[in-house]
């Protein structure tokens, strides 16, 4: 038996300055689930890292390692913070809690933009990396096969991400708040990651006077810049653009601000104080909190593009809630194919158990009955298969429809394996192959 894990904290529960510091990149999440499995043998685990939520996903034995605080314990070590930095922001979640969290978060119900589309590559990316490295086995990939395919039917089958649905987008909406029109305006985007590049395609839809595109490496702002119709500019003259725009976008993998106020207030007299909105949609931040206190200075972080979107979120009530039926359905589809996967091998052990206990008493009583029918033994075989059935019926029928396949059946799994003595082998053969997956519930 197997229980399912969830510890995270989101864009609802912890402050930027919180998710930054817990934040991994690609090359850091490889390391951490390295270390994370070498520490707790045996366990699966996938690390969903996102500029709006950390969350660790583990399946171990019921009885084992890691517990809660553990995990809470690997983390503040592997990123050398003060767990009581983060603790209080943490939500925890265990078997249905944690696949009814995976499944919302999946379908954008759980993002800052409901109905956003990048969550759900975000997900399938964690999960194919943790698979890759060997993390993820019998218990984890059907759960995030399970997730992925809810996220595209509630995509598909809602209208939940139709209108300004990504972070991106409502970064656009920002900037036309500020400004009526952009046909004198230079946008300068710094970075060349999906994130920039949604931003990118949403300026420059509004036909800005200069769209300037600026990367560490040269060739990705070439290449933005080339496919969005705007102009690479070296990233070595920061300085200099920062001068030129009005708007800037900057998303980029930097583990300390570019732009910080002491950098920024040396540029204000040849900008002659031009109004300048800055757009920092990066984890951890780009922009040092401080330069939004600079006079004709508009700063939005990832924090303040909340307040766009919970104006949006009374007017699709109805798709948000077609969305969660969806998500509902799926749970409990996958929570039965669990347990039935679960229970099933134990459930068919306990039955030949004791059939063939009663079988052999049966031999037994035959034997000393002497000359029986072949129509008394038929009797007494049937009598002995009743007998059995009914005795097995209310635990067999109690361990199907618990509630949790991990919870309080787990709880009756051992109690049942001591009294019927049915040895520690609860698993038998049924662990899946790394694509066993249940049935889509339609």
């Amino acid at each position: 038996m197997q229980r399912l894990l969830l510890l995270g904290l989101n864009h609802s529960t912890a402050p930027l300055a919180v998710r930054e510091r817990l934040a991994l990149s690609n090359e850091q999440r490889a390391a951490a689930l390295s270390a994370f499995r070498a520490q707790f043998e045996g366990t699966e685990a996938v690390l969903l890292s996102t500029c709006n939520r950390v969350e660790l996903y583990v399946s171990r034995a019921v009885h084992g390692h890691p517990r809660p605080e553990e995990m809470i314990d690997f983390l503040a070590t592997f990123r050398a913070i003060d767990p009581a930095e983060f603790r209080g922001h943490l939500y925890e979640k265990s078997d249905r809690g944690a696949v009814e969290h995976l499944f919302a978060v999946a379908s954008s119900l759980d993002s800052m933009v409901v109905g956003e589309t990048q969550i759900l590559g975000q997900v399938r990316e964690a999960y194919d990396a943790a698979r890759d490295a060997g993390a993820t086995g019998p218990a984890l990939n059907p759960l995030f096969q399970r997730a992925a395919a809810v996220g595209k039917q509630v995509m598909t089958e809602t209208r939940l991400n139709e209108g300004r649905l990504s972070v991106a987008s409502v970064a656009v909406d920002h900037a036309g708040r500020i400004f009526d029109h952009f046909n004198d305006k230079t946008v300068l985007c710094i970075g060349a990651g999906k994130m920039t590049q949604l931003v990118v395609r949403g300026f420059a839809a509004l036909k800005p006077k200069r769209l300037l595109c600026s990367n560490r490496d040269a060739s990705k702002a070439e290449k933005l810049a080339a496919t969005f119709g705007g102009e690479a500019v070296p990233f070595e003259k920061l300085d200099e653009h920062l001068v030129a725009a009005d708007i800037v976008v900057s998303s980029t993998g930097a583990t300390q601000p570019i732009i910080t106020r002491s950098r920024f207030e040396h540029l204000l007299r040849q900008r002659r104080y031009r109004p300048i909105f800055l757009i920092d949609i990066a984890l951890p931040r780009d922009v040092e909190a401080t330069v939004g206190e600079l006079e004709n200075v508009y700063l939005y972080n990832l924090d303040d593009l909340q307040q766009a979107v919970s104006a949006t979120q009374s007017q699709r009530k109805e798709s948000i809630d077609a969305a969660r039926a969806i998500v509902t359905k799926h749970v409990d589809g996958f929570l039965a194919w669990h347990r039935a996967r679960e229970m099933g091998p134990f459930i068919e052990r306990l039955s030949q158990r004791y059939h063939q206990l009663a079988r052999e008493e049966l031999e037994r009583t035959v034997a000393k009955l002497g000359d029986v029918t072949p129509a008394e033994r038929s009797h007494l075989e049937e009598l002995t298969r009743r007998i059995v059935n009914k005795l097995l019926h209310d635990p067999i029928r109690t361990l199907r429809e618990s509630e949790s396949p991990h919870g309080a059946a787990s709880a009756y799994l051992h109690a049942m394996e001591k009294l019927f003595q049915l040895g520690d082998n609860m698993g038998g053969d049924e662990e899946a192959a790394e694509t066993d997956e249940p049935p889509t519930t339609t």
